[in-house]
């Protein structure tokens, strides 16, 4: 059989992997896709540039969002022309006269979720436009309001009343990611460099672009209370270059997102210095799983990369099992000599062994910690200990760095079993997919929430790397950087025999190690006299009303504040500021300030109409976390199945005019996502229904659902579906104008886009998956994987080869940009590993992958038609049945 169609002159030649699977595959020819409806044959000449055949009905552009029934385009380029597709700052339209109030804001279009399906383009449509009204910003700065990368509303027209946010049932919150990078150069914002910080002296705000200036520019009106203050008198004035500076240029008045450096009254100590202590776990399943010598290894390689600009960082080296081995390293060039352990085997009381040489100076020792990270696998590779005193460990830590503060680094491969904080084996398989597996999610030693608390008030973050193939209780180790401003990261049956589980961790332990977190920080949100700050989600502690504390102040991160209308607001817009004050790893002072303006309306049509599907899903994902750790999956999942309900209730009694037209389901145009995401939140590994998740895969998956950037929670709810067999030519190539690698479109997650012959990247931001047709040609096998028959490939957890074609490198570029979280906007250390599934090859993982596609029927969960078809019954029954959220307003 020839593996090329001829192309006209000029063209590449393409290799016809689908007609080839017709000709080839016994059953290519009608078999229906798994789980859909039967297909037509593909067509005669198909080739890897034109489409696969698809369901009738789907495979149809995206349906025409912001167009009303019948929409024209222009419609649909007012609504979104001026949105912010990239995350880069809006630039405002030309300044025209005032137009009439009901016209400023977005309008509300109605859709029909039954008759237009769902696709899954719609997720990528940016958030719906926030019209302020003109000359609301001190300067015509097209960077004067917020980005949406770095904060989101949950509305973008604010209710004026409490008694309208509470009739729209739609949450008001902020979804707030104060950095998108984990380093500063890769996506700087503007710096105030002199130490002039002009704030109000009633509310404490930062003067940003919505303030006013009065008295010829010698009093400026504070946006949020409205209090008049004086200009400080250096605010026109370069001290360094002994001349005055046009204010107008100052980057504070022209930036939503500008980072000032603090003077000395910003500080309560000297800058502290940036302090790495790592706890390794030497016990025998640590050490016999490769954890100890890959852990040693690739902190010794990324020496380079841990900040150390002012040669202040220091690091400290602890190891544990059934007692603490301290590890006393001297400068070099000393008399002192090598590196020397010191062991400690009271659990109860432990005592530091030595005051010093214990934590040191990277850049004075650099010598001396090379030589002790190349010998310490050595001193435990005979050992037989199994236990592990991690808590008491942890304990010592603690006294070790409380004087200065830093990161706890835990490397753990085995449940802490003796000594403080001893944990006993819970997981019962009984009990999984049961009323009672709410339990295994709770904390079972109140030890780590206070010990949690106790480090956060000294300045000390911890990380959990936990790595074990037994059970190690996510669920209750996650407490600790849950309330220290940290993360858990969970390797669940890692072994660094299999290069990809060594690599993947290598990878992700030296960007941890070179992220440039911030120190001893604290988050304050303020807004305009009316609005409150009520509750806050995300890893840190609470420490005041409205004042998070970060002993570190992670970049991969964001978090979730809702905000309370408890006075009727008067005023066109609204403001809010969210200001960080941190230490930079260089030890510089510094208070990073954002700074968020929305319209205010009395209308609910404007209200719905400027909803953020994106962000309200993001709201109810750390909501449902909430509600699962408190009262059980069961209650967190009937919690959000009730909130879409009530949302789609409201929109038609009070908007759609109790009609549905037909027998439709209708929603705006803007928030016809959110019924797809809702049950992908309920499908999450975190929430789902089933009896086969292990509880320290479910806790860590919650942990995520609580953390993750908002791009990268709304690919692990909805995951990234592409067709590669199929792809255009451009696809896996650079674009010519932005250079970076174009992606396929992506598919709907539903099976019946899947044909039998099909090569399929499915993504959810923390596992790739290679999915291979049962019909899947030799051609097609020979030039991705370099083989020709599929019982030779390598199923599983792998990496892939490189070979000398071209749709090979086009594959694998698609792959890597798939992962690429900075295009995203996001700063990640997580580098997702990648496993190859064949439709005919081992169930579990064919099982494992199906479970990601959401508008399918798995597990003990409903399809997307089943979901849609629930909600139809319950929205607009007659008559309509009352059904409140259990989520109290």
């Amino acid at each position: 059989m020839d593996q090329y169609d001829q192309a006209p002159a000029g063209h590449k030649k393409k290799r016809a992997y689908a007609q080839q699977a017709y000709d080839f595959g016994a059953n290519a020819a009608g078999a229906p896709p798994m789980g859909g409806t039967p297909q037509p044959p593909p067509p005669m000449v198909p080739s890897y540039g034109s489409p696969a055949p698809v369901a009738p009905g789907y495979g149809s552009p995206a349906p025409q969002m912001g167009a009303p029934m019948g929409g024209t385009p222009d419609q649909l380029a007012n609504q979104f022309g001026q949105m912010n597709m990239g995350g880069q700052p809006q630039v405002p339209p030309p300044q025209a006269p005032p137009m009439p109030a009901q016209s400023q804001f977005n309008q509300l279009f109605p859709s029909d979720l039954i008759g237009q399906p769902f696709n899954v383009a719609e997720l990528d449509l940016p958030p719906p436009q926030i019209n302020l009204p003109p000359n609301t910003s001190v300067t015509p700065s097209p960077y004067a309001n917020c980005p949406p990368k770095f904060v989101r509303s949950t509305l973008n027209a604010v209710p004026t009343t409490h008694s309208l946010l509470k009739k729209s049932k739609l949450p008001f919150a902020l979804v707030i990611q104060p950095y998108t990078s984990l380093h500063d150069a890769e996506d700087p914002v503007p710096v105030v460099p002199d130490q002039i910080i002009s704030r109000c002296r009633r509310c404490r705000s930062y003067i940003n672009p919505f303030a006013t200036f009065l008295d010829h520019g010698h009093r400026w009106r504070c946006n949020m209370c409205n209090l008049t203050n004086d200009v400080p008198q250096a605010f026109d004035w370069d001290s360094v270059a002994q001349k005055s500076v046009d204010r107008w240029a100052r980057p504070e008045l022209n930036h939503a997102v500008v980072e000032f450096v603090a003077p000395q009254e910003y500080m309560v100590r000297p800058p502290q210095p940036l302090v790495f202590l790592f706890l390794f776990d030497v016990s025998y399943s640590a050490v016999t799983s490769g954890l100890l010598a890959t852990a040693a290894r690739c902190i010794l390689e990324s020496l380079d990369r841990i900040p150390n600009a002012d040669r202040r960082t220091r690091l400290g080296f602890m190891a544990v099992d059934s007692g603490l081995h301290y590890f006393s390293i001297p400068r070099d060039g000393s008399e002192s000599g090598d590196p020397k352990m010191l062991v400690v085997s009271d659990l109860d009381e432990p005592f530091l062994p030595t005051p010093e040489d214990l934590v040191v100076n990277l850049s004075e020792c650099r010598q001396n910690i090379e030589n002790f990270l190349e010998k310490l696998q050595s001193m435990f590779q005979d050992t037989q200990n199994g236990a592990s005193a991690m808590g008491s460990a942890m304990r010592a830590g603690h006294k070790l760095i409380s004087g200065t503060g830093g990161k706890m680094t835990i490397l753990s491969a085995s449940l802490p079993n003796i000594g403080y904080g001893k944990l006993e084996m819970r997981e019962d398989k009984k009990i999984l997919g049961t009323s009672k597996e709410g339990t295994l999610l709770q904390t079972a030693n109140s030890f780590y929430k206070s010990f949690a608390v106790e480090c956060s008030k000294v300045q000390v973050s911890i990380d959990m790397f936990l790595f074990s193939s037994q059970y190690q209780d996510v669920a209750t180790l996650s407490n600790l950087p849950r309330y220290t401003g940290g993360q858990t990261y969970f390797y669940p049956g890692w072994n660094a025999a299999r290069s990809e589980d060594a690599m993947k961790f290598a990878r992700e332990f030296s960007d941890y190690l070179s992220a440039e977190i911030g120190l001893e920080a604290v988050l304050r949100v303020r807004a305009t006299t009316g609005l409150r700050m009520s509750t806050f989600y995300g890893n840190f502690f609470n420490r005041s009303s409205d004042l998070c504390a970060f002993p570190a102040f992670p970049r991969d991160q964001s978090y979730v504040v809702e905000v309370a209308i408890d006075e009727t607001i008067t005023r066109p817009y609204v403001c809010m500021q969210t200001a960080v004050l941190h230490t930079t790893c260089n030890g510089e002072r510094r208070i990073r300030v954002l700074t968020l303006a929305l319209p205010t309306t009395e209308s609910l049509a404007a209200v719905y109409a400027s909803a953020d599907q994106a962000a309200i899903t993001a709201y109810f994902s750390h909501k449902a976390v909430e509600r699962a750790l408190g009262s059980g999956l069961e209650a967190a999942r009937d919690a959000i199945q009730a909130k879409i309900i009530e949302i789609m209730q409201t929109y038609r009694k009070e908007l759609a005019g109790g009609n549905m037209g037909g027998g439709g389901l209708q929603m705006p145009s803007n928030l016809r996502a959110l019924p797809v995401l809702f049950l992908g939140l309920t499908k999450n590994v975190g929430l789902r229904k089933s009896a086969q998740i292990p509880s320290d895969l479910r806790s860590a998956a919650l942990c995520l659902l609580s953390t993750l950037p908002l791009p990268l929670m709304l690919q692990y709810i909805y995951p990234k579906f592409y067709s590669l067999h199929d792809m255009p030519d451009n696809v896996g190539l650079p674009d010519p104008d932005s250079g970076e690698i174009v992606l396929p479109p992506p598919c709907n997650l539903s099976s019946e886009r899947i044909v039998p012959y099909g090569l399929y990247l499915i993504d959810d931001g923390q596992t790739q998956f290679l999915w291979i047709g049962r019909d899947a040609v030799p051609a097609l096998l020979l030039d991705v994987f370099g083989v020709e028959d599929k019982a030779q490939l390598k199923q599983g957890k792998t990496m892939m080869p490189v070979l000398e074609s071209e749709f090979n490198d086009r594959v694998r570029a698609v792959i890597d940009k798939s992962k690429d979280h900075r295009a995203k906007g996001v700063g990640s250390i997580v580098a997702p590993p990648l496993y190859v599934v064949r439709e005919d090859g081992e169930p579990s993982l064919k099982l494992w992958a199906q479970t990601l596609l959401v508008e399918d029927r798995a597990d003990q969960g409903v399809s997307l038609q089943q979901w849609m078809g629930m909600l139809r019954e319950k929205v607009s029954p007659d008559p309509p049945p009352l059904i409140l959220s259990t989520w109290p307003d």
